[in-house]
């Protein structure tokens, strides 16, 4: 860079003028700017008069393949270096001696407010860096041969350029590409690099030199972008609005300034670094100033604390200063209280959504903000049209979320955080489906955000958003972060494993699979449920677990306000209260984990019974709380009393909806309570199987010379036209004839197949059941079908005996009854009917002796005391035996009365 030629036209002497110098362009050329107001300053190039230092490297034009890069001359670096570190961002004060014809300035320049500060062209003589332009010098210009003579005295000292030795080693070997960027930014893992920042290009892009091996690098700031110059197609530039202002904002503050920059991440050969400076981290001052805004793309490498840049934009919106303005914030319109509050979750919907109970009593639905639960898409979902589809067991890992949620959240109170109101949709603007308005929030338990942990297990998806779409969830980055990790490790929706299959039966309201399942949860005492759903106060749908499948079940033991429904004659009105008794069921017990006793079905199919939360009977608070009335069915139950006691202080207070209750006369009470007589018709059966769960099976023997009858003629023409073996493809409900062990050929129902070699039949005529091979089994030949003769084994229980709930001891009953019962003739008299069969004594053929109450008497089985009167003196003589066993410390009774303990310890209730 030289000085003014000879030539050029002396300026008229200037007054002195002041800026701040912006930028070093070699060792006697600077750009010094004014100062801002209302915008970037006005700047000017001043270079310095009568001396010349090397010129800087420079790289060939890229439209000009052949051009070659031009090297630093000797020196050049080091001079600009020298002044850059004296001058950038301080004040200096100037004055032009010559104007060029191309309008180039030079002049004298001094450090400080005045020409008393440091002469800058004369330190740079004087240490070596700048030689003297003599040609055209006046003898009588002081401060020309002032210069003369420093050059002189540098070269006497061997200063700089005058040093002996050679220069070469003063020449950059300066790097303007990298082959392999994402290898090269690898490689310095993630450490501070010490540069200097040599090009703004806007407010979050700069060019730096890095050093000590002088890589030229394009960085992008990590995490934020500021408005920038688009490039018009008639190659001019136009800024978006602030996109000059962020640009000064960058260059005031680190253009030439001594930095560290972490590089994070090279995505698209695009180097994503965070600038250090002495002062602060430019990358949150940008924000915090409105100059940028955050971009998720670069947040996830960001090293430095996302949540800081958030909070930085933040503070910048909340203030509206520069690109912020005319932000409005999507809680803006919310009172702090409805932004902020603690609620408590009633209900998990699908895994994306709960319904939270506020302090006021009020419901309301939250989303967890800027997440999507698991879906199907595509193909899988047209697949299986036909089949009903269920969200929850059908889309793969919902259940999973769903089930994640619900243990961590229901009946817990919880911190919302509102973070936006997604407004509502209509079909016609999403396409496919209408959305109500959602308020969408952040929702923490114990310090855990609960979006956050299920995007960590794979269990949801973060939602991606326009980068000017505000409304997003507060803890974006986090989630983002989170999902990072869930694909990295495999977790869940992003597994390469098999995706899980629930196999879910739903059983309600199909009667033909309710009764085979009824037997299996009588047995099971108290089984395991979740309440899936409360259609009204006493009637639910359950989940089983260990079954896996759902059900409808009713509460025994009470009546409970039914609400509106469509009937045969119109909408039948809701009784009062059934909406109060509805709600308090769900608030008690919906989605919660239960246990459940099932006693019996209904004619459609719904299961009966009682259903314990936490120790607490679902029918007895009902009735406490005076939204349901006992039912006379309760009067069998062991729950009985705990309801009627419970019933009365509620009557007492006539609440709810005992409000209008009246006592009745007693004169009604007598009237009502008249009872028949007990009924003793007995009848000669025949009985052929006794089960495991203490029922039998017997057949009339007044039909028994007909069944033998059809068995012979049946095998006989079974000898004569023998089936194919193998012919047979038994299906599930099929009636068809079985080989048995003796084989004989016997009429018999397929309940079950596994496989062609596992097939499950019960024998319709003995009462016994078998698993055999297809190749045992064959088509019903018409005429002896169940029209010709109806199936002739009839299930029956034992009356006014509790089957022992401890399998040794209900397996004694059962060999006992096989010895003295099984293959033999007796006389059966039905007592009282039974939710899946009648219950009956049984008397042997010749002595008359009573079957249950001679289990009785030896101690084998416990008295069930049934309440109606007519049976009374029945359940006295029962009582009696029991008594006499319990003295004489018979089998069960060996060790005392234990009922006083715990009966279901040795396999009874009481």
């Amino acid at each position: 860079m030289a000085s003014a030629p000879a030539q050029a036209a002396s300026a008229p002497t200037a007054s002195l003028q002041r800026g701040i110098v912006k930028m070093v362009l070699s060792g006697c050329a600077i750009i010094v700017r004014g100062q801002p107001k209302g915008g970037p300053p006005p700047e000017r190039q001043i270079n310095l008069s009568n001396i010349r230092t090397g010129a800087m490297a420079r790289r060939a034009a890229q439209s000009q393949p052949e051009a070659k890069d031009t090297p630093d001359e000797p020196y050049a670096f080091q001079a600009r270096e020298f002044l850059r570190k004296k001058l950038i961002g301080k004040e200096v004060c100037f004055n032009v001696e010559v104007k060029t014809a191309m309008g180039r300035e030079y002049g004298m320049v001094y450090l400080g407010k005045d020409t008393s500060g440091e002469n800058i062209a004369e330190s740079l003589v004087n240490e070596g860096l700048a030689n003297v332009r003599r040609e055209g010098i006046r003898g009588n210009n002081p401060e020309q041969v002032r210069l003369c003579d420093m050059e002189d005295q540098a070269k006497a000292s061997k200063k700089g350029m005058w040093a002996e030795g050679g220069s070469t080693h003063t020449i950059r070997d300066l790097k303007y590409s990298i082959d392999n960027p994402r290898n090269f930014v690898d490689s310095m893992h993630q450490k501070p690099v010490n540069a200097i920042i040599e090009h703004v290009r806007d407010g979050s892009v700069v060019r730096a030199l890095l050093l000590p091996d002088y890589y030229l690098v394009t960085v992008m700031l990590s995490g934020v972008k500021c408005p920038t110059f688009k490039r018009e197609a008639d190659g001019s530039e136009s800024p978006e609005p602030f996109a000059a202002e962020a640009k000064f904002f960058t260059e005031s503050r680190l253009l030439q300034r001594d930095v560290q920059i972490i590089l994070e991440s090279c995505p698209n050969q695009i180097i994503l670094g965070t600038i250090m400076h002495p002062n602060g981290n430019i990358t949150e001052l940008l924000l915090k100033e409105g100059f940028a805004r955050c971009v998720d793309w670069s947040m996830a490498v960001y090293t430095q604390g996302a949540d800081k840049l958030r909070a930085a934009e933040r503070s910048a919106k909340e203030r509206k200063v520069r690109i912020w303005k005319d932000y409005v914030a999507p809680t803006a319109n919310m009172d702090q209280k409805d932004r902020q509050f603690v609620a408590k979750v009633m209900q998990v919907v699908n895994a994306d959504a709960v319904v939270v109970k506020l302090n006021s009593g009020e419901y309301k639905t939250i989303h967890l903000s800027s997440i999507r639960p698991p879906r199907i898409e595509g193909e899988e979902k047209n697949k299986d049209k036909d089949k009903r589809f269920r969200p929850l067991y059908d889309i793969p890992y919902m259940f999973e979320a769903r089930e994640f949620m619900r243990k961590k959240l229901i009946g817990k109170k919880v911190n919302v955080t509102v973070d936006y109101i997604r407004a509502a949709t209509s079909a016609a603007e999403t396409g496919t489906t209408a959305f109500a308005e959602r308020t969408c929030a952040t929702v923490t338990i114990g310090g855990i955000n609960i979006a956050e942990a299920l995007v960590s297990k794979g269990l949801a998806t973060v939602i991606r958003y326009r980068q000017d779409d505000d409304q997003r969830s507060s803890h974006y980055d986090e989630l983002l972060a989170a999902e990072a990790r869930a694909i990295k490790n495999g977790k869940g929706l992003h597994s390469k494993k098999e995706v899980p299959i629930h196999r879910v039966a739903d059983i309600s309201g199909d009667t033909q699979k309710a009764k085979q399942f009824l037997p299996f949860l009588q047995r099971a005492g108290r089984s395991e449920a979740v309440v899936e759903y409360v259609f009204s106060g006493s009637r639910l749908k359950l989940y089983m677990p260990k079954e896996t499948c759902l059900i409808t079940f009713l509460l025994a033991g009470i009546e409970c306000p039914r609400g509106s429904r469509n009937g045969p004659g119109g909408v039948q009105v809701a009784e009062p209260f059934s909406d109060e008794a509805m709600l308090f069921t769900k608030e008690l017990v919906l989605q919660r984990e239960v246990e459940v006793e099932v006693e019996s079905m209904d004619k459609a199919g719904n299961f009966i019974g009682w259903l314990h939360i936490e120790g607490v009977n679902l029918s007895v608070a009902l009735v406490e709380s005076a939204l349901s009335k006992v039912h006379f069915t309760a009067e069998r139950s062991s729950y009985y009393k705990t309801l009627v006691s419970g019933e009365e202080p509620a009557r007492a207070r006539k609440e709810k909806i005992w409000a209008h209750y009246e006592e009745k006369q007693v004169e009604e009470v007598v009237h009502v309570t008249e009872e028949k007589e007990r009924q003793a018709s007995y009848r000669a059966v025949f009985v052929t199987d006794i089960t495991d769960g203490l029922h039998f099976y017997a057949q009339d023997v007044e039909t028994g010379a007909q069944l033998e009858s059809l068995m012979e003629t049946m095998r006989a023409e079974i000898a004569a036209q023998p089936p194919v073996e193998g012919s047979y493809a038994p299906r599930r409900g099929d009636y068809c004839i079985a080989t048995f062990a003796d084989g004989e050929w016997y009429r018999a129902r397929v309940e079950k197949v596994e496989s062609p070699a596992k097939v499950y039949v019960f024998y319709i005529d003995y009462g016994n059941r078998e698993v055999v091979p297809s190749t045992r089994l064959a088509t019903i030949p018409p005429a002896f079908s169940t029209r010709t003769l109806p199936a002739q084994a009839t299930e029956y229980a034992f009356a006014y005996i509790q089957v022992p709930q401890d399998e040794d001891v209900r397996a004694d009953v059962v060999d006992s009854l096989v010895r003295d019962i099984q293959n033999s003739q007796c006389l059966l008299n039905v007592e009282y009917p039974g939710t899946s069969c009648p219950h009956v004594t049984l008397q042997f053929q010749d002595s008359k002796d009573d079957v249950g109450l001679a289990l009785v008497k030896e101690g084998m089985v416990m008295v069930d005391v049934r309440k109606e009167k007519h049976l009374h003196k029945m359940v006295t003589e029962y009582l009696n035996g029991q008594e006499s066993a319990k003295s004489a410390r018979l089998n069960i009774w060996r060790y005392g009365d234990f009922r006083a303990d715990d009966a279901d310890e040795f396999g009874y209730r009481r």
